[in-house]
């Protein structure tokens, strides 16, 4: 490392931990910023150094930009880490940091700007000839515009924050009635969670399949590092990620990742980023929705698949080193797939529990890796996400997989909270699941069906 001796954590929970450990193999100082709900946090007691940056809530802390280029500056630190939420798609944040001195981990406050933004991402995508779906050119500007657009591209229509991810700010409107109620909803929580409440319409189509394409690149060289089917999800929160994709022909595959790499590449990208797709796997067509300009939760299933680390990559690109490589160096071994191991009752509605980890035993063994930031004892903020743990297998095809992860979630033991393991024991056995033939709606609509608390899925 040339520049970054230290770098400063502007993140919590688990994506702090793996930050945490690329730093500690870098040989680069790490400084973890926490909240004072997340003082006794596995990556504060990681960390080479931990500074206060604020009360629990987001807004005054995790959110607070000011506070958090200051803790860093007087940290020492040379760099800053944004993680994934929180602030890491925010163009503002980025241009401070560099403002102050401060190397960014990511992409060019310009890119964060131009791909950040939701619409803004679409319009690029479509003036470069990659396929998208019928939506608002721009952020919807009030109310009015919002029905005028749902007029013209027709019900059902997404609702989508600009400036974020993760599932937050979403909703799927069926009817011109609900969708003032829909905004107002959507916008309060993109505001809540990324400090932006601005939002863009598109059609909405069902069933389809989510699948993405990682990149990364150093400006120059660009390179993509195969897809990851994300369609298991409740309320577009993602629940399984696995790669390669079972739904996607080498043909459709290779036209996949070839729009994800020539689309980077038109922007100059920089760092790691993700492409989101929609798939209609019956026509094997695929549209563009959005690029995450940041780490990816599921980015553990890509560094399984391939071998190469993604963070430490992502630090090495920011303190000025060229991607060290080629298309041809990228070799995909077997099948991955990944469970979050949620703090959320599915009885009821994936409810999120916060609560204290009484007892808390991780899986092991051939194939097993666990991304987590809980220990027994710990207590689990009811401030921040209700994510526990994200456990991964790999195995040489994907029947392996499967019974790997079935055998890795019976080795799972969480007391204290209601967990998601149940849920995924099940779902990793379903007839449907197992033969690849799910959609975004599945769990809704298929598994859990006549289920009490089907409507809050």
């Amino acid at each position: 490392m040339k520049r970054i001796k230290s770098l400063f954590i502007a993140n919590r929970g688990e994506i702090a931990v793996r930050i945490i450990r690329a730093c500690r193999e870098l040989g680069v100082a790490s400084v973890q910023a926490y909240s004072e709900a997340d003082s006794e946090s596995l990556a504060v007691k990681l960390a080479d150094k931990s500074v206060c940056v604020g009360a629990a809530p987001s807004k005054e802390s995790y959110l607070n930009q000011k506070v958090l280029i200051e803790a860093a500056k007087a940290s020492g630190a040379d760099a800053i880490h944004p993680g994934y939420g929180f602030l890491s798609e925010n163009a503002e944040f980025a241009e401070e940091c560099e403002k102050a001195g401060l190397i960014y981990v990511g992409p060019q406050a310009s890119v964060i700007r131009l791909m950040g933004d939701k619409a803004a991402a679409r319009r690029l995508a479509s003036e470069a000839g990659v396929p998208i779906t019928m939506g608002s050119p721009d952020p919807i500007k009030s109310a009015e515009e919002a029905v005028e657009t749902g007029k013209r591209i027709g019900y059902p229509l997404l609702v989508k924050a600009a400036a974020g991810g993760g599932g937050r700010g979403m909703r799927v409107v069926s009817q011109e009635s609900e969708l003032k109620e829909s905004i107002e909803r959507a916008a309060a929580e993109a505001s809540a969670a990324f400090g932006s409440d601005a939002l863009y319409i598109e059609k909405y189509l069902s069933p389809v399949r989510h699948v993405e394409v990682q990149v990364i690149g150093d400006g120059k060289n660009i390179v993509h590092l195969g897809e990851r089917d994300c369609t298991i999800q409740r309320r577009h929160q993602k629940l399984v990620e696995e790669s390669p994709s079972p739904a996607l022909t080498p043909q459709l595959r290779e036209r996949l990742t070839a729009s994800a790499v020539a689309l980077a590449r038109h922007v100059g990208y920089r760092s790691a980023g993700t492409l989101e797709y929609i798939v209609d796997a019956a026509k094997q067509e695929f549209y563009f929705i959005e690029m995450n300009t940041r780490i990816q939760v599921e980015h553990p299933v890509t560094e399984m698949l391939t071998g190469f680390d993604l963070v430490k990559m992502q630090i090495r690109i920011a303190d000025g080193e060229p991607l060290p490589i080629a298309q041809n160096d990228v070799r995909f071994s077997g099948h991955v797939i990944e469970c979050r191991i949620n703090a959320e009752d599915p009885e009821k509605g994936f409810m999120p529990r916060p609560g204290v980890l009484s007892e808390y035993s991780m899986p092991s063994g051939p194939g097993v890796r666990v991304d987590s930031h809980a220990y027994p004892g710990y207590k689990l903020p009811p401030h921040y996400d209700s994510l526990i743990a994200k456990l991964l297998v790999w195995g040489s095809d994907r029947e392996e997989a499967l019974s790997r992860m079935q055998r890795a979630l019976g080795e799972f033991q969480i007391v204290g909270v209601p967990t998601t393991i149940e849920f995924h024991k099940r779902l990793v056995g379903e007839p449907d699941f197992v033969a690849g033939d799910v959609h975004t709606r599945y769990v809704k609509e298929q598994m859990w069906a006549g289920h009490p608390t089907q409507h809050m899925l």
